[in-house]
């Protein structure tokens, strides 16, 4: 799993959005969810309708900020964690909790 490079907008149901993410698990939707919500942002999940008959279900993610971009909020620390740490790649991606490196210091 990489980063998302593509900035999309469209609509979940009848509100403007910028996804996040689409295609993601019920935990990845949870964690995106909570983070997002932590940093203030009005967020909007959709199940997605499989024609496949796949038992795992997969959600679409976005907030209603048409402005959010996750690559520049990340590179540019303005996302922090619960625990008041800044959120680097590996941390967005769920890949470990190691906040080091932080790419630069400020």
């Amino acid at each position: 799993m990489s980063m998302p490079t593509k900035h999309e907008f469209g609509k979940i149901g009848d509100t403007l959005v910028s996804f996040v993410e689409k295609g993601v698990t019920e935990e990845r939707m949870r964690f995106l969810t909570e983070l997002l919500k932590l940093n203030n942002f009005e967020v909007i999940t959709e199940e997605e309708i499989s024609e496949e008959s796949s038992t795992e279900k997969t959600f679409t993610v976005a907030v209603t900020d048409m402005v959010f971009n996750a690559v520049i909020w990340i590179y540019d620390r303005r996302l922090k964690t619960f625990e008041g740490n800044i959120v680097n790649e590996d941390y967005w991606m769920q890949r470990n909790a190691d906040f080091k490196p932080q790419y630069w210091e400020r």
